[in-house]
């Protein structure tokens, strides 16, 4: 799980429609667009979410990433803000999932037996089943400045997450409008080579990114955006916590 989310954002889902300017595309305008952005180009649209999303001080982002080290694909479910909290679920794709917390300079994690049994390949069978016994559903927890959970520490910053996503001059061309979970959105989309990727964006309010499709055959895969400066549940959890960091002392 070494992908940070601007990677997902940049080199897989969300390279539509321009979001941090990866993907060069068809520089067409729409001759007479009507209805919501009237007078818009789908490029200057992406360029005004893009300023909007990047500047909101939470959200929550839901979808699903490849993984670069397995080889699979990582399901997360996850709230975060610019203080760098977080609060929701990694899951590999048929392999368990973890429950994930920060708070502070401390992340709590929660894992179940396939979960770990997943990470554990390659151990002994001994050693995988003493893993479980000790860690399967109890929380955990560790300095988020330690060298093992820097790379997930930076995940739950929004600040790092959308890191690099400062600069539009898109490309993207004008879609149809259509509603994702009862909010009105405009569809916005780009090529590069065979691949597609759809951007919806928001009409009404603040033009938030609202989800992304990527019809990808490397790097597949939808990401939705929701829940925008709302506040992160980011508290510790309650009861005894197994201290990772004093195991490893």
């Amino acid at each position: 799980m070494r992908r940070t989310a601007l990677a997902a954002l940049c080199l897989t889902t969300v390279a539509a429609a321009g979001l941090a300017g990866c993907l060069p595309g068809e520089d067409k305008a729409d001759s007479k667009p009507k209805g919501p952005f009237a007078g818009l180009t789908g490029g200057e649209i992406a360029d005004r979410s893009l300023t909007a999303t990047t500047g909101a001080s939470s959200l929550r982002l839901k979808g699903d990433i490849p993984d670069d080290e397995s080889g699979g694909t990582i399901l997360i479910d996850m709230a975060l803000n610019k203080k760098g909290d977080c609060a929701g679920t990694l899951s590999l794709r048929g392999k368990g999932k973890a429950d994930m917390i920060k708070t502070g300079d401390t992340i709590y994690m929660k894992y179940d037996e396939a979960f770990l049994r997943a990470q554990s390949d390659g151990e002994s069978k001994a050693d995988t089943d003493a893993v479980v016994d000790m860690m399967a559903g109890k929380w955990t927890k560790m300095s988020a400045k330690g060298e093992d959970a820097k790379d997930i520490a930076s995940f739950c910053d929004l600040k790092s997450v959308l890191g690099g996503a400062e600069d539009g001059n898109s490309d993207a061309t004008r879609g149809k409008t259509t509603t994702l979970d009862g909010t009105p959105a405009i569809a916005l989309r780009e090529k590069d080579g065979k691949d597609t990727y759809t951007l919806y964006v928001a009409t009404e309010g603040k033009p938030y990114v609202l989800r992304i499709d990527s019809v990808s055959a490397k790097d597949p895969g939808t990401l939705t955006f929701s829940e925008y400066e709302k506040p992160v549940p980011a508290t510790k959890p309650t009861g005894k916590i197994l201290d990772l960091d004093a195991l490893g002392s």
